[in-house]
């Protein structure tokens, strides 16, 4: 019990430190190496780096292309799950009977539309190219933060719901590769500054952590054991 109250720790303090390098990488985005080197002369941060990787890479419309309509698979685990919640809400007839992790995962799904609408209303910096002859804001990527902050959370669900290990094996491994290749895709395809990647990738870990473990203290408020006391359950069963 012991052990899983400071793993619920642990991933609250875990979350908080990667919002606030978050927080600190954004600062710098704007403050270091900054040159006049994006669209109609908009300057761009860690500018050296920035314009050698996108020298590097070139742009692949391609790749944007497929990234671009790929970013669905996380808009349909959103509204799955936003139907499961609306299916225990008719079957139960109270939204405090719906499962508290699915609650919980409705308002991490609007603090992450949030967080990135709040940086599409203040652009840190724009994209490298024209989108459609527009200029449009470029930190941090969407895409990533969509993928990063969404497809964890299917494996999480997976996990709490599924009692097969071969399916939460096949969600795993989707989850990873799909993700893996969808930030790998945005980073080369040009369309992004490599430190807007790094921006989403950050926020999204931060706000995921804070998720687990809000849904953490939910688990233990409902006395429900966490995934962390399930597991240390099982291994004293396993001792015995």
């Amino acid at each position: 019990m012991q052990n899983a109250k400071q793993g619920r720790r642990r991933e609250l303090l875990a979350g908080l430190a990667l919002l606030a390098v978050f927080a600190l990488w954004t600062a710098l985005v704007q403050c270091v190496d900054v040159r006049p080197v994006g669209q109609n002369g908009t300057d761009v941060g860690f500018s050296t780096l920035n314009v050698w990787f996108h020298e590097l890479t070139g742009v692949h419309w391609g790749v944007y292309l497929v990234t671009d309509w790929l970013g669905l698979v996380p808009i349909a685990v959103c509204l799955g799950f936003g139907a499961l919640g609306a299916v225990q809400l008719v079957r139960r007839r109270s939204l405090l009977r719906v499962d508290a992790d699915l609650l919980l995962l409705g308002v991490y799904y609007v603090l992450v539309i949030l967080g990135y609408l709040v940086f599409e209303m203040i652009p840190i910096n724009y994209r490298p190219i024209p989108i459609d002859g527009m200029m449009e804001a470029s930190y941090p990527s969407s895409t990533t933060l969509l993928v990063l902050s969404v497809m964890p959370t299917l494996k999480y669900q997976v996990d709490r719901r599924v009692k097969s290990p071969a399916l939460r094996g096949a969600a795993t491994a989707f989850v990873a590769v799909f993700s893996a290749l969808m930030v790998l895709g945005r980073l080369v395809s040009g369309v992004h500054w490599a430190t807007d990647i790094v921006g989403a990738v950050l926020l999204a870990a931060g706000l995921f952590a804070l998720y687990r473990s809000a849904v953490a203290c939910a688990d233990r408020r409902r006395g429900k054991p966490d995934e962390e006391e399930r597991g240390w359950s099982l291994a004293r069963s396993c001792r015995s």
